[in-house]
């Protein structure tokens, strides 16, 4: 199966990023449109959607999946970076390194288990490759067990697990992964790539 894969520009990409969050229920804040652009605006980012036919209707082609990914920096001024930075320290280095951070993301409900995400994640890593980025690192809750899954598949290491003593569903759980050739020759999903205006 070959996966179509939109790469979006900013303003664009954050409007269809709101809108199809608005299909993901475990999610209890949806981002803004301006949100997005707010955390994107001064970094290097990328904005991708897969997309799929409707089975019951083939010719129409809809979104199903999403991923938004950026680049994270040793000194960050937002509050929120500023804080993953800091719970990172010891499990990351950031000195003379390029971190992607693979924000927000998720697949919708009846589309789960077809690979979308993984064919959004293999183009994300091809390209943080060719841009110079050396690891990319993604934080979870405990109790997404989908996504917790997901990465294993795709070979993520946990690097830190922040325990809440409350709920241990509410932990926090922080992956990482070498980006090396290797990682992008290990890459199974075939994807065109189209650009959107």
């Amino acid at each position: 199966m070959e996966y179509l894969i939109k790469q979006y520009p900013l303003d664009t990409g954050a409007l269809e990023i709101q809108y199809i969050e608005e299909y993901f229920g475990e999610f209890p804040r949806k981002k803004t449109a301006q949100e997005i652009i707010t955390r994107l605006r001064d970094r290097e980012s990328l904005i991708l959607m897969a997309e799929a036919p409707l089975p019951d209707d083939p010719g129409l082609v809809v979104p199903v999946s999403y991923k938004i990914v950026h680049e994270l920096r040793e000194r960050e001024a937002e509050p929120k970076l500023a804080d993953l930075v800091a719970r990172l320290r010891n499990a990351v280095r950031f000195e003379d390194r390029k971190v992607l951070y693979s924000w927000i993301g998720g697949t919708r409900r009846d589309w789960r288990g077809q690979g979308h995400f993984r064919a959004l994640t293999e183009e994300s890593e091809a390209w943080a490759h060719a841009s110079g980025y050396h690891e990319v690192v993604v934080k979870t809750k405990n109790r997404f067990y989908d996504m917790r899954g997901t990465l294993d598949q795709l070979e993520f290491n946990v690097i830190k697990y922040e325990v809440n003593p409350i709920d241990n569903r509410e932990s926090k759980v922080y992956l990482s992964k070498q980006l090396t050739s290797d990682v992008v020759r290990a890459h199974t999903s075939r994807r065109s790539v189209v650009y959107a205006d």
